[in-house]
């Protein structure tokens, strides 16, 4: 499978699982060969998710686990004791630590600085941020000295996130997709079905593949063993130039899935 710094191409995102549910749903992607699964305090699973890895008798330097620290959790007087938890409960220290969002305020000095002594402390493999925009990533990057590898942030065909993808690119950072299928939208176009056609594949693996031929690793979330199957053949062919600038094209529309009040400008 590729990686993209050390992050499998093909993961599997855990929101909104919960109880038992996600503990069977990350035993199946298990199962079926996914090494890449990402979690975080504010879905309320990393528990489960921790049982279901260590259970499912996968070597646990073969799995790349993700979580990522709650907004509510940044400030000072919170942030190292709520990474201690997240290791209690994942039963295993994260692969990678992601600031979930940045602070509403904008600050993200004091955050990140805070990461970075969670990484010293050997709270963390690897570190990054998630919902950032690119003066935030600008930012973070400088202030952790290179050390970040990653941004987490919502990137499907129906959303424009080239900005998003040639700043990470400048400053070696890898995205990671959210919400890469658009809950379901993006295999609803024309075009991704006609390519899909041509291809003899599902529609899914059709925006997968679009998404990780830019070097972009995606966390798609299903509760279907066959759909977590299908998810990872997306690395099974290549999409032509003329067919990636295609379903790209689509971004036009740019539709945001999921866009907090609070947050601070996507500049």
């Amino acid at each position: 499978m590729d990686r993209f710094n050390g992050i499998p191409a093909i993961g599997f995102g855990t929101y909104p699982l919960s109880g038992a549910e996600a503990e069977r749903c990350v035993a199946t992607a298990l199962e079926v060969g996914i090494r890449h699964i990402d979690t975080a305090q504010m879905y309320g699973n990393e528990k489960q998710v921790g049982r279901a890895i260590t259970a499912s008798g996968v070597k646990r330097d073969d799995v790349f686990l993700v979580t990522k620290v709650d907004p509510s959790n940044l400030g000072a007087a919170r942030f190292a004791d709520s990474v201690k938890r997240s290791v209690d409960d994942l039963g295993a220290v994260p692969d990678l630590l992601l600031i979930h969002w940045p602070p509403s305020d904008g600050d993200i000095d004091g955050p990140v600085e805070r990461l970075l002594r969670a990484g010293e402390q050997g709270m963390a493999k690897q570190l990054g941020v998630s919902n950032f925009s690119p003066r935030l990533m600008r930012r973070a990057q400088a202030l952790a000295g290179g050390k970040l590898i990653c941004n987490q942030i919502e990137f499907h065909p129906l959303l424009d996130q080239s900005a998003w993808l040639a700043t990470a690119r400048e400053l070696g950072l890898v995205l990671t997709a959210y919400s890469p299928l658009a809950r379901g939208k993006c295999m609803e176009e024309t075009v991704v079905q006609e390519i899909a056609a041509r291809h003899q594949r599902p529609a899914s693996e059709i925006v997968l593949r679009w998404i990780t031929q830019q070097g972009v690793a995606a966390i798609p979330m299903t509760r279907k063993r066959e759909n977590a199957a299908s998810n990872l053949r997306a690395a099974e062919f290549t999409l032509t130039e003329a067919e990636m600038s295609a379903i790209s094209a689509l971004g036009s529309r740019n539709m945001r899935l999921i866009n907090p009040s609070w947050m601070r400008s996507w500049d």
